[in-house]
């Protein structure tokens, strides 16, 4: 029996899961949308005891799987002993953004039964509050297109990733729109002159080279990016080290339009030139 590649998509309702799905497909993956749980063993078997076997398994699972969720971690167990190598992708997204969803679907939220959606997904969050733990990816959808979260699967699970390198997602984001809930670093640029009390630069954002000359002539720019290249570079290696297929970098301004989007794409084109498969996403950069 051949070892076959399993994908768990998971996560609250609204986030994204059929989405996903498709761009799994689209990836090379064999999917399936609510199997019960209890069956992925004999599935998984099935894909890999063919003649032309199927190697690449993704499977969305969430609270349609009702009282069969509680048996899925020992199932998970069970594949990764028989030598599957099993990740699990958890979708999340604001309640402010899953509720509209809701409401621009007309669709119910499937625990609301009578309550509110805001309840419903209350009570979601806790039913799958040890599936999102364990996850090896979190996304946050809250601001992402198909074609980013595509971008993202794309780097998590594309054949052709080179072997041991880490892919790397750089955000840049505006504290006063929150932290990035797929964030594994957060790096702090408020305390560089800010863009935004200079009239002429205030439009403009990080990606125009004013708004880069201006921060560089700050004396403490150039040797606070030098430290954050250095400490990456040492801490980066160590997480591909560890098995990790995936790093999501997230540096933060007070808006979300000028030192943290700078920041970023400083970043990105030190990890590009040393070979790392970079993906950048300027979340709040059109924020007001």
């Amino acid at each position: 029996m051949k070892a076959a590649e399993v994908v768990i998509v998971t996560g609250v309702s609204g986030a994204g899961k059929s989405q996903a799905i498709k761009c799994l497909e689209d990836i090379g993956f064999f999917c399936i949308d609510n199997l019960p749980t209890t069956l992925i063993p004999t599935f998984v078997r099935l894909c890999t005891q063919t003649e032309h076997a199927i190697e690449r398994v993704a499977l969305v699972i969430d609270v349609r799987g009702g009282e069969f969720l509680t048996s899925l971690f020992d199932i998970l167990k069970t594949l990764r002993t028989e030598g599957h190598v099993v990740k699990i992708v958890f979708l999340d997204a604001s309640n402010e953004v899953l509720i509209r969803r809701f409401s621009e679907s007309r669709r119910p939220h499937p625990l609301a039964a009578g309550t509110s959606a805001l309840a419903g997904i209350a009570a979601e969050r806790q039913m799958l509050t040890r599936l999102r733990d364990e996850a090896d990816f979190i996304i946050d959808t809250s601001a992402l297109t198909i074609h980013d979260l595509k971008r993202f699967l794309l780097q998590a699970f594309v054949m052709e990733r080179p072997i041991a390198r880490i892919g790397l997602s750089l955000v840049s984001f505006g504290y006063k729109h929150g932290l990035p809930f797929d964030a594994d670093v957060v790096f702090d640029t408020r305390f560089l002159p800010s863009p935004h009390f200079i009239d002429d630069l205030r439009p403009l954002t990080g990606l125009n080279p004013q708004i880069g000359e201006f921060l560089m002539r700050a004396s403490v720019t150039k040797p606070y990016l030098g430290r954050l290249m250095e400490l990456l570079d040492f801490v980066i290696p160590l997480c591909e080290e560890e098995g990790r297929a995936y790093l999501t970098i997230a540096l933060g301004c007070t808006g979300g339009h000028h030192r943290s989007v700078f920041f970023a794409e400083q970043l990105a084109r030190h990890f590009r030139e040393t070979g790392y498969q970079v993906n950048v996403r300027h979340r709040d950069i059109e924020k007001t």
